[in-house]
Protein backbone atom coordinates (compact mmCIF):
# COMPACT_ATOMS: atom_id res chain seq x y z
CA UNK A 1 0.00 0.00 0.00
CA UNK A 2 1.30 3.44 -0.88
CA UNK A 3 1.63 5.92 1.96
CA UNK A 4 -1.78 6.91 3.25
CA UNK A 5 -0.85 10.30 4.65
CA UNK A 6 -0.38 11.72 1.16
CA UNK A 7 -3.57 10.25 -0.27
CA UNK A 8 -6.05 12.80 -1.58
CA UNK A 9 -9.58 11.50 -2.01
CA UNK A 10 -12.32 13.15 -4.04
CA UNK A 11 -15.81 11.85 -3.30
CA UNK A 12 -18.30 12.88 -5.97
CA UNK A 13 -21.78 13.22 -4.48
CA UNK A 14 -22.84 14.56 -1.10
CA UNK A 15 -25.74 12.25 -0.43
CA UNK A 16 -25.67 9.95 2.56
CA UNK A 17 -23.56 7.29 0.79
CA UNK A 18 -20.97 9.87 -0.30
CA UNK A 19 -20.78 11.38 3.18
CA UNK A 20 -20.58 7.98 4.86
CA UNK A 21 -17.82 7.00 2.44
CA UNK A 22 -15.86 10.12 3.36
CA UNK A 23 -16.45 9.33 7.03
CA UNK A 24 -15.14 5.76 6.73
CA UNK A 25 -12.21 6.79 4.54
CA UNK A 26 -11.20 9.26 7.25
CA UNK A 27 -11.18 6.43 9.77
CA UNK A 28 -9.25 4.10 7.47
CA UNK A 29 -6.74 6.68 6.27
CA UNK A 30 -5.96 9.12 9.09
CA UNK A 31 -4.24 12.23 7.80
CA UNK A 32 -5.42 11.79 4.21
CA UNK A 33 -7.00 14.73 2.38
CA UNK A 34 -10.73 14.14 1.82
CA UNK A 35 -13.02 16.38 -0.22
CA UNK A 36 -16.69 15.77 -0.97
CA UNK A 37 -18.02 17.47 -4.10
CA UNK A 38 -21.77 18.18 -3.98
CA UNK A 39 -23.51 19.90 -6.86
CA UNK A 40 -26.39 21.33 -4.80
CA UNK A 41 -26.19 24.15 -2.24
CA UNK A 42 -26.71 21.59 0.58
CA UNK A 43 -25.92 17.92 1.04
CA UNK A 44 -28.53 15.15 0.94
CA UNK A 45 -30.95 16.91 -1.37
CA UNK A 46 -32.01 14.01 -3.59
CA UNK A 47 -32.49 10.34 -2.71
CA UNK A 48 -31.35 10.91 0.88
CA UNK A 49 -33.77 13.75 1.55
CA UNK A 50 -36.72 12.31 -0.35
CA UNK A 51 -37.06 8.83 1.11
CA UNK A 52 -39.46 7.60 3.79
CA UNK A 53 -36.91 7.60 6.61
CA UNK A 54 -37.07 3.87 7.34
CA UNK A 55 -34.25 1.88 8.95
CA UNK A 56 -34.19 -1.36 6.97
CA UNK A 57 -32.69 -4.39 8.67
CA UNK A 58 -32.22 -6.77 5.71
CA UNK A 59 -35.41 -8.81 5.51
CA UNK A 60 -36.01 -8.87 1.76
CA UNK A 61 -32.59 -9.37 0.22
CA UNK A 62 -31.14 -12.52 -1.25
CA UNK A 63 -29.03 -14.34 1.35
CA UNK A 64 -25.35 -13.99 0.55
CA UNK A 65 -25.83 -10.83 -1.49
CA UNK A 66 -23.82 -7.70 -0.76
CA UNK A 67 -27.11 -5.90 -0.10
CA UNK A 68 -28.18 -8.42 2.56
CA UNK A 69 -24.81 -8.41 4.29
CA UNK A 70 -24.47 -4.63 4.37
CA UNK A 71 -28.09 -4.05 5.39
CA UNK A 72 -27.74 -6.28 8.45
CA UNK A 73 -24.47 -4.68 9.58
CA UNK A 74 -25.47 -1.24 8.35
CA UNK A 75 -28.55 -0.81 10.54
CA UNK A 76 -26.47 -1.55 13.64
CA UNK A 77 -23.86 0.99 12.60
CA UNK A 78 -26.49 3.59 11.72
CA UNK A 79 -28.29 3.20 15.05
CA UNK A 80 -24.97 3.51 16.89
CA UNK A 81 -24.10 6.66 14.91
CA UNK A 82 -27.50 8.17 15.71
CA UNK A 83 -27.09 7.45 19.41
CA UNK A 84 -23.60 8.95 19.50
CA UNK A 85 -24.64 12.06 17.60
CA UNK A 86 -28.07 12.76 19.04
CA UNK A 87 -29.97 12.04 15.81
CA UNK A 88 -33.69 11.31 16.18
CA UNK A 89 -34.46 7.65 15.56
CA UNK A 90 -36.66 4.88 16.91
CA UNK A 91 -36.63 1.09 16.59
CA UNK A 92 -40.38 0.60 16.41
CA UNK A 93 -40.62 -2.63 14.41
CA UNK A 94 -42.89 -3.36 11.46
CA UNK A 95 -45.49 -5.83 10.26
CA UNK A 96 -45.28 -7.52 6.86
CA UNK A 97 -48.84 -8.55 6.08
CA UNK A 98 -50.24 -11.41 4.04
CA UNK A 99 -53.46 -9.89 2.71
CA UNK A 100 -54.99 -13.29 1.92
CA UNK A 101 -54.17 -17.00 2.05
CA UNK A 102 -52.45 -16.92 -1.35
CA UNK A 103 -49.71 -14.72 0.12
CA UNK A 104 -49.01 -16.90 3.17
CA UNK A 105 -46.43 -19.18 1.45
CA UNK A 106 -44.50 -16.12 0.23
CA UNK A 107 -44.57 -14.68 3.74
CA UNK A 108 -43.14 -17.97 5.06
CA UNK A 109 -40.38 -17.74 2.46
CA UNK A 110 -39.68 -14.20 3.62
CA UNK A 111 -39.42 -15.39 7.21
CA UNK A 112 -36.83 -17.98 6.16
CA UNK A 113 -34.91 -15.40 4.15
CA UNK A 114 -34.81 -13.00 7.09
CA UNK A 115 -33.56 -15.76 9.39
CA UNK A 116 -30.87 -16.69 6.84
CA UNK A 117 -29.77 -13.06 6.78
CA UNK A 118 -29.29 -13.07 10.54
CA UNK A 119 -32.34 -11.08 11.65
CA UNK A 120 -33.28 -11.57 15.27
CA UNK A 121 -36.67 -11.82 16.93
CA UNK A 122 -38.77 -12.52 13.83
CA UNK A 123 -42.24 -13.57 14.95
CA UNK A 124 -45.09 -15.17 13.01
CA UNK A 125 -48.47 -13.67 13.91
CA UNK A 126 -51.97 -14.93 13.42
CA UNK A 127 -54.94 -12.62 13.12
CA UNK A 128 -55.46 -12.01 16.84
CA UNK A 129 -51.78 -11.25 17.50
CA UNK A 130 -51.66 -8.90 14.49
CA UNK A 131 -54.41 -6.64 15.76
CA UNK A 132 -52.79 -6.41 19.19
CA UNK A 133 -49.89 -4.61 17.47
CA UNK A 134 -51.82 -2.84 14.70
CA UNK A 135 -55.52 -2.77 15.64
CA UNK A 136 -56.73 -1.64 12.19
CA UNK A 137 -54.58 -3.91 10.04
CA UNK A 138 -56.15 -6.28 7.52
CA UNK A 139 -54.84 -9.60 6.29
CA UNK A 140 -54.72 -13.15 7.56
CA UNK A 141 -51.16 -13.40 8.90
CA UNK A 142 -48.14 -11.21 9.46
CA UNK A 143 -44.44 -11.32 10.18
CA UNK A 144 -43.29 -9.09 13.02
CA UNK A 145 -39.84 -7.58 12.29
CA UNK A 146 -38.72 -5.95 15.55
CA UNK A 147 -35.39 -4.56 14.34
CA UNK A 148 -36.84 -2.12 11.80
CA UNK A 149 -37.23 1.53 12.67
CA UNK A 150 -37.43 5.15 11.55
CA UNK A 151 -34.88 7.95 11.47
CA UNK A 152 -34.18 11.52 10.35
CA UNK A 153 -31.76 10.99 7.46
CA UNK A 154 -31.16 14.71 6.74
CA UNK A 155 -30.10 15.04 10.39
CA UNK A 156 -27.74 12.08 9.89
CA UNK A 157 -26.17 13.95 6.97
CA UNK A 158 -25.79 17.12 9.03
CA UNK A 159 -24.08 15.13 11.79
CA UNK A 160 -21.75 13.49 9.26
CA UNK A 161 -20.76 16.86 7.79
CA UNK A 162 -20.00 18.15 11.29
CA UNK A 163 -17.85 15.13 12.10
CA UNK A 164 -16.06 15.31 8.75
CA UNK A 165 -15.22 18.98 9.14
CA UNK A 166 -13.98 18.38 12.68
CA UNK A 167 -11.52 15.90 11.21
CA UNK A 168 -10.33 18.35 8.58
CA UNK A 169 -12.28 17.04 5.60
CA UNK A 170 -13.91 19.49 3.22
CA UNK A 171 -17.48 19.41 1.91
CA UNK A 172 -17.71 21.66 -1.15
CA UNK A 173 -21.23 22.58 -2.28
CA UNK A 174 -22.19 24.08 -5.63
CA UNK A 175 -19.48 21.83 -7.06
CA UNK A 176 -21.11 19.84 -9.85
CA UNK A 177 -18.47 17.83 -11.66
CA UNK A 178 -18.56 18.94 -15.27
CA UNK A 179 -15.40 17.21 -16.43
CA UNK A 180 -12.82 14.77 -15.13
CA UNK A 181 -9.35 14.68 -16.61
CA UNK A 182 -6.03 13.13 -15.74
CA UNK A 183 -3.02 15.23 -14.84
CA UNK A 184 0.37 14.03 -13.68
CA UNK A 185 -0.72 11.09 -11.56
CA UNK A 186 -3.88 12.76 -10.33
CA UNK A 187 -7.50 13.43 -11.16
CA UNK A 188 -8.66 16.95 -11.89
CA UNK A 189 -12.37 17.63 -11.37
CA UNK A 190 -13.69 20.76 -13.05
CA UNK A 191 -16.67 22.32 -11.27
CA UNK A 192 -18.38 25.74 -11.10
CA UNK A 193 -16.71 26.11 -7.69
CA UNK A 194 -13.26 25.66 -9.20
CA UNK A 195 -10.91 22.78 -9.88
CA UNK A 196 -10.29 20.05 -7.33
CA UNK A 197 -7.49 17.50 -7.51
CA UNK A 198 -7.13 14.09 -5.97
CA UNK A 199 -5.17 10.88 -6.33
CA UNK A 200 -8.30 8.71 -5.98
CA UNK A 201 -11.93 9.38 -6.84
CA UNK A 202 -15.02 7.69 -5.43
CA UNK A 203 -18.17 8.15 -7.49
CA UNK A 204 -21.23 8.31 -5.23
CA UNK A 205 -23.28 10.44 -7.61
CA UNK A 206 -26.52 8.47 -7.23
CA UNK A 207 -28.92 9.53 -9.98
CA UNK A 208 -25.95 10.59 -12.11
CA UNK A 209 -23.49 7.84 -11.19
CA UNK A 210 -23.42 6.29 -14.66
CA UNK A 211 -22.69 9.67 -16.24
CA UNK A 212 -19.91 10.42 -13.77
CA UNK A 213 -18.37 7.02 -14.47
CA UNK A 214 -18.42 7.93 -18.16
CA UNK A 215 -16.63 11.20 -17.37
CA UNK A 216 -13.93 9.06 -15.76
CA UNK A 217 -13.53 7.01 -18.94
CA UNK A 218 -15.81 4.06 -18.13
CA UNK A 219 -18.21 2.54 -20.62
CA UNK A 220 -21.80 2.75 -19.38
CA UNK A 221 -22.41 -0.99 -19.07
CA UNK A 222 -25.59 -0.29 -17.10
CA UNK A 223 -27.73 2.82 -17.16
CA UNK A 224 -29.56 4.65 -14.42
CA UNK A 225 -33.31 4.90 -14.97
CA UNK A 226 -35.17 7.30 -12.67
CA UNK A 227 -38.33 5.94 -11.05
CA UNK A 228 -40.44 8.45 -9.17
CA UNK A 229 -42.10 7.24 -6.00
CA UNK A 230 -45.12 9.30 -4.95
CA UNK A 231 -46.51 9.45 -1.43
CA UNK A 232 -49.75 10.44 0.21
CA UNK A 233 -50.03 11.68 3.77
CA UNK A 234 -52.74 10.44 6.11
CA UNK A 235 -54.95 13.21 7.48
CA UNK A 236 -54.22 13.87 11.18
CA UNK A 237 -57.63 12.70 12.36
CA UNK A 238 -57.08 9.32 10.66
CA UNK A 239 -53.47 8.66 11.63
CA UNK A 240 -54.64 6.40 14.46
CA UNK A 241 -55.19 3.74 11.79
CA UNK A 242 -51.42 3.13 11.67
CA UNK A 243 -49.20 2.85 14.72
CA UNK A 244 -45.81 2.17 13.09
CA UNK A 245 -44.83 0.44 9.82
CA UNK A 246 -47.11 -1.81 7.77
CA UNK A 247 -45.74 -3.45 4.60
CA UNK A 248 -47.11 -5.88 2.01
CA UNK A 249 -45.63 -9.22 1.02
CA UNK A 250 -43.54 -8.52 -2.10
CA UNK A 251 -44.83 -9.99 -5.32
CA UNK A 252 -41.99 -11.81 -7.14
CA UNK A 253 -43.67 -11.02 -10.46
CA UNK A 254 -42.93 -7.32 -9.93
CA UNK A 255 -39.58 -5.62 -9.35
CA UNK A 256 -40.71 -3.11 -6.71
CA UNK A 257 -41.87 -3.56 -3.13
CA UNK A 258 -45.38 -2.11 -3.29
CA UNK A 259 -47.12 0.66 -1.37
CA UNK A 260 -46.96 0.62 2.44
CA UNK A 261 -47.55 2.74 5.53
CA UNK A 262 -44.74 4.53 7.36
CA UNK A 263 -44.86 6.53 10.57
CA UNK A 264 -42.43 9.46 10.32
CA UNK A 265 -39.87 10.25 13.01
CA UNK A 266 -41.14 13.83 13.50
CA UNK A 267 -44.83 12.95 13.33
CA UNK A 268 -47.35 12.01 10.68
CA UNK A 269 -47.94 8.91 8.56
CA UNK A 270 -47.07 8.45 4.89
CA UNK A 271 -48.52 5.97 2.42
CA UNK A 272 -46.65 4.90 -0.69
CA UNK A 273 -44.63 4.90 -2.81
CA UNK A 274 -45.63 3.79 -6.25
CA UNK A 275 -43.00 3.56 -9.01
CA UNK A 276 -43.40 5.47 -12.27
CA UNK A 277 -40.79 6.44 -14.81
CA UNK A 278 -39.73 10.05 -14.23
CA UNK A 279 -39.17 12.32 -17.23
CA UNK A 280 -36.14 13.83 -15.52
CA UNK A 281 -33.52 12.30 -13.26
CA UNK A 282 -34.59 14.76 -10.60
CA UNK A 283 -38.22 14.76 -11.69
CA UNK A 284 -40.09 15.02 -8.40
CA UNK A 285 -43.26 16.37 -10.04
CA UNK A 286 -45.24 14.85 -12.89
CA UNK A 287 -44.58 18.00 -14.92
CA UNK A 288 -40.79 17.90 -14.50
CA UNK A 289 -39.20 17.23 -17.85
CA UNK A 290 -35.60 17.31 -19.06
CA UNK A 291 -35.05 16.37 -22.72
CA UNK A 292 -31.53 15.02 -22.17
CA UNK A 293 -32.73 12.71 -19.41
CA UNK A 294 -35.70 11.44 -21.40
CA UNK A 295 -33.51 10.85 -24.45
CA UNK A 296 -31.14 8.85 -22.23
CA UNK A 297 -34.05 6.56 -21.35
CA UNK A 298 -35.67 6.26 -24.77
CA UNK A 299 -32.39 5.61 -26.56
CA UNK A 300 -31.49 2.74 -24.25
CA UNK A 301 -32.45 -0.73 -25.38
CA UNK A 302 -32.56 -1.94 -21.80
CA UNK A 303 -35.53 0.34 -21.11
CA UNK A 304 -37.62 -1.14 -23.92
CA UNK A 305 -36.73 -4.68 -22.85
CA UNK A 306 -37.76 -3.76 -19.29
CA UNK A 307 -41.15 -2.55 -20.58
CA UNK A 308 -41.65 -5.77 -22.52
CA UNK A 309 -40.80 -7.71 -19.38
CA UNK A 310 -43.24 -5.80 -17.11
CA UNK A 311 -45.93 -4.22 -19.33
CA UNK A 312 -48.85 -4.73 -16.93
CA UNK A 313 -46.90 -3.40 -13.96
CA UNK A 314 -45.79 -0.30 -15.86
CA UNK A 315 -49.35 0.45 -16.98
CA UNK A 316 -50.80 -0.19 -13.51
CA UNK A 317 -48.23 2.08 -11.80
CA UNK A 318 -48.93 4.86 -14.31
CA UNK A 319 -52.71 4.61 -13.78
CA UNK A 320 -52.25 4.57 -10.00
CA UNK A 321 -50.15 7.73 -10.24
CA UNK A 322 -53.19 9.61 -11.56
CA UNK A 323 -55.87 7.91 -9.46
CA UNK A 324 -56.20 8.40 -5.72
CA UNK A 325 -58.92 5.76 -5.66
CA UNK A 326 -56.69 3.16 -7.30
CA UNK A 327 -53.84 4.06 -4.98
CA UNK A 328 -56.17 3.75 -1.99
CA UNK A 329 -57.40 0.36 -3.18
CA UNK A 330 -53.87 -1.00 -2.90
CA UNK A 331 -53.54 0.48 0.60
CA UNK A 332 -56.83 -1.11 1.68
CA UNK A 333 -55.24 -4.55 1.34
CA UNK A 334 -53.18 -3.56 4.38
CA UNK A 335 -55.59 -1.27 6.26
CA UNK A 336 -59.18 -1.86 5.05
CA UNK A 337 -60.58 1.22 6.84
CA UNK A 338 -58.47 3.69 4.86
CA UNK A 339 -60.51 5.82 2.42
CA UNK A 340 -59.53 8.12 -0.46
CA UNK A 341 -60.70 11.10 1.58
CA UNK A 342 -58.12 10.20 4.25
CA UNK A 343 -55.26 10.85 1.81
CA UNK A 344 -53.64 14.20 1.06
CA UNK A 345 -50.88 14.73 -1.46
CA UNK A 346 -47.46 14.10 0.05
CA UNK A 347 -43.94 14.31 -1.24
CA UNK A 348 -42.07 12.21 -3.75
CA UNK A 349 -38.64 10.80 -4.37
CA UNK A 350 -36.74 9.53 -7.38
CA UNK A 351 -35.00 6.16 -7.14
CA UNK A 352 -31.78 5.74 -9.10
CA UNK A 353 -32.19 2.23 -10.48
CA UNK A 354 -29.50 0.63 -12.63
CA UNK A 355 -30.86 -1.45 -15.49
CA UNK A 356 -28.86 -3.82 -17.67
CA UNK A 357 -28.96 -3.80 -21.48
CA UNK A 358 -31.12 -6.94 -21.19
CA UNK A 359 -33.79 -4.97 -19.33
CA UNK A 360 -33.16 -6.46 -15.90
CA UNK A 361 -33.04 -4.37 -12.74
CA UNK A 362 -29.71 -4.65 -10.98
CA UNK A 363 -30.87 -5.95 -7.62
CA UNK A 364 -27.65 -5.86 -5.63
CA UNK A 365 -25.37 -2.98 -4.77
CA UNK A 366 -22.80 -2.63 -7.55
CA UNK A 367 -19.30 -1.29 -6.95
CA UNK A 368 -16.76 -1.07 -9.77
CA UNK A 369 -13.16 -0.79 -8.53
CA UNK A 370 -10.25 0.59 -10.52
CA UNK A 371 -6.62 1.30 -9.44
CA UNK A 372 -7.39 4.97 -8.82
CA UNK A 373 -11.20 5.09 -8.80
CA UNK A 374 -14.25 3.35 -7.43
CA UNK A 375 -17.75 3.78 -8.86
CA UNK A 376 -20.95 3.08 -6.92
CA UNK A 377 -23.19 2.29 -9.88
CA UNK A 378 -26.21 0.90 -8.04
CA UNK A 379 -27.19 1.75 -4.47
CA UNK A 380 -30.99 1.80 -4.10
CA UNK A 381 -32.80 1.05 -0.84
CA UNK A 382 -31.53 0.09 1.74
CA UNK A 383 -28.51 2.23 0.87
CA UNK A 384 -29.40 4.99 3.34
CA UNK A 385 -29.65 2.54 6.23
CA UNK A 386 -26.54 0.68 5.08
CA UNK A 387 -24.55 3.80 4.15
CA UNK A 388 -21.94 3.47 6.89
CA UNK A 389 -21.44 -0.21 6.05
CA UNK A 390 -21.23 0.67 2.35
CA UNK A 391 -18.67 3.34 3.24
CA UNK A 392 -16.62 0.77 5.15
CA UNK A 393 -16.83 -1.63 2.20
CA UNK A 394 -15.65 1.11 -0.13
CA UNK A 395 -12.79 2.03 2.20
CA UNK A 396 -11.69 -1.63 2.28
CA UNK A 397 -11.80 -1.77 -1.53
CA UNK A 398 -9.78 1.44 -1.75
CA UNK A 399 -7.19 0.07 0.68
CA UNK A 400 -6.85 -3.06 -1.46
CA UNK A 401 -6.37 -0.91 -4.58
CA UNK A 402 -3.65 1.35 -3.14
Amino acid sequence: MRGVSNQRFLIIGGGIVGLATAYRLGERFPGASITVLEKESQVGQHQTGHNSGVLHCGLYYKPGSVKARLAVTGIRQMVEFCRENGVAHEICGKLVVAADESEVPRLRDLEQRGAANGLEGLRWLGREAMIEIEPHVGGVAALRVPQEGIVDYPAVCAAMVKRLEERGARVAVGARVLRLRRGSGEWIAETPAGEFTGSFIVNCAGLHSDRVSQLAGERRSVRILPFRGEYYKIRPERQHLVRNLIYPVPDPAFPFLGVHFTRLIHGGVEAGPNAVLALAREGYRKTDFRPADLFDVLSYGGFWRFLRRYPSMAWYELRRSFSRELFCRALQRLVPEIRPADLTTGGSGVRAQAITPEGELVQDFQLIARPDALHVLNAPSPAATASLAIGAEIAANVAAAL
